[in-house]
């Protein structure tokens, strides 16, 4: 049998704070690179194209539309319906929204892909999307379950009530059980774990929703209908999208049909949702500790050591079930059965105001990065890099002055009327209250360090006349 175009739907707006302090807020682990290659966004991008497959929908939020952007044209692709969420409503307003997009055509097949779970053999998942076409050609809502190895608390269960040849019927839903019950559940052996990937027809997944969550479908249609293109981007409207109930697909949707087809899913799946689950899928030493960047152990056993600096040598000597995780600026040491638990260090952070809680020292904007080297009263020294082509907004600042020093590159930099170019070795002072501009004409990447000074040195102090990139609201007053 011949089926439809399959559409993308890359599920990436996510926070992911379960793996701090490698995954923050700024840049959750779906845009990280925790493992070697790509990113977890860049491999769903990649598993869900090739012949067959239209352009993907990305689903993701305002502050990380430019970093999937970015990270797909780095892998090869330009093309795609990049929608920005105005804020997290679940997973149920995100595929409604998708599946609206494509309503035109409501015999298309959308295929639902978490952007931040790992799928080591491509060839094996790949294998299973025929015989799931084929099913929800029928119209019935297919999912992919993965098959227990042992009884995670963590995860959600999909109980198992026959089926055919070609896939298995799901009944029931169960929702992070504790120990005791997925135990128990794990010994029938008629559960599957929820692997929250989904394959259905357009007018399926919408005629269920009418039937068991109609009260999204208004808000979310007005959200499409009052949005706007922005940029490349369909940025949803935030009243409208606010209205939308903040609820899982699973929770408005799936658990409440009679039965829904799944297909049992072995690809060495995981959804890295914690340090024990990032050890499980890391290169392995003798005596099962996980390596990962510029770490070491000695007479270790069941650990995790992981240092993403390359100057930081991270050494774990006599550890036992112990997960050591380094960055520039966090260290996380906890007992490896505690790392489900990272998110209560998260919000205990939150609560003291640490900046690690949420953000990293190398910040992302769609022009490039910046990251603090220094930070002091009425001063602090930034690394910049402007990509080829991008520019900062025109801008002043009311409370501090800026010399900047190019490293390596070329600058096209604006002070009021003066426009200069400007190459490595040089540098330029940008007065407090000066009109000015940072641009990069050239073909390389432009590195340059900023020394700041002044009284208050809040990336809130920004006042934007021209912006490429149409950063207009408060909450985006940065450079």
């Amino acid at each position: 049998m011949v089926y439809p175009v399959i559409h993308p739907v890359i599920l990436a707006g996510g926070a992911g704070t379960r793996l701090w302090p490698a995954s923050r807020k700024s840049h959750p682990k779906q845009f990280a690179r925790l493992i070697d290659g790509d990113t977890l966004f860049q491999r769903a991008v990649t598993r869900a194209s090739g012949p067959g497959f239209a352009a993907p929908i990305v689903m993701t939020g305002e502050e990380y539309r430019f970093v999937a952007l970015q990270q797909m044209a780095d892998i090869g692709h330009s093309a795609a319906d990049l929608v920005v969420e105005p804020m997290g409503r679940n997973t149920a307003a995100a595929i409604l929204t998708a599946a609206l997009l494509r309503k035109d055509d409501p015999e298309a097949l959308l295929l639902v892909l978490p952007s931040d779970h790992l799928i080591p053999d491509q060839a094996g998942f790949a294998a299973l999307i025929e015989p799931a076409a084929r099913v929800a050609q029928t119209g019935a809502l297919v999912t992919f379950g993965i098959t227990p190895d042992h009884p995670a608390s963590g995860f959600g269960y999909m109980k198992v009530e026959g089926g055919n040849a070609e896939a298995l019927m799901i009944s029931e839903f169960v929702e992070k059980p504790d120990a005791d019950r997925a135990a128990d559940m794990l010994a029938t052996g008629k559960w599957l774990w929820n692997s929250g990937m989904f394959l259905f027809r357009v007018d399926a997944v919408l005629g269920a929703f009418r039937a068991h969550a109609p009260d999204l479908l208004d808000p979310a249609k007005a959200a499409l209908a009052l949005g706007a293109q922005d940029l490349g981007f369909h940025r949803l409207d935030a009243d409208a999208f606010g209205r939308c109930r903040d609820v899982s697909f699973d929770h408005a949707v799936m658990e409440h049909l009679d039965s829904c087809a799944a297909l049992e899913l072995d690809c060495g799946w995981s959804d890295l949702g914690s340090w024990q689950a990032m050890k499980e899928t890391a290169p392995q030493d003798q005596t099962a500790n996980g390596l990962i960047g510029n770490a070491l152990a000695i007479d270790c056993q069941d650990s995790l050591l992981k240092s993403d600096n390359p100057d930081t040598k991270l050494v774990g000597l006599g550890l036992k079930n112990i997960v050591a995780v380094a960055t520039d600026d966090g260290i996380l040491v906890a007992d490896m059965d505690h790392s489900p638990q990272v998110g209560q260090v998260v919000e205990t952070l939150r609560a003291e105001g640490a900046p690690q809680a949420d953000g990293f020292r190398r910040c992302h904007r769609p022009w490039g990065y910046y990251e603090t080297l220094a930070l002091a009263p009425r001063f602090q020294v930034k690394r910049i890099m402007v990509a080829p082509g991008a520019k900062l907004s025109l801008q002043s600042h009311v409370h501090r002055a800026e010399h900047w020093v190019v490293v390596s590159g070329s600058a096209r930099v604006t002070v009021d009327e003066d426009i200069r170019l400007m190459s490595e070795n040089e540098s330029i002072y940008v007065p407090l209250g000066a009109v000015h501009r940072l641009e990069n004409p050239g073909k390389l990447p432009l590195h340059l360090i900023e020394v700041q000074t002044g009284c208050y040195l809040g990336e809130d102090d920004i006042q934007r006349y021209e912006d490429i990139y149409d950063r207009v609201a408060p909450s985006q007053q940065i450079a």
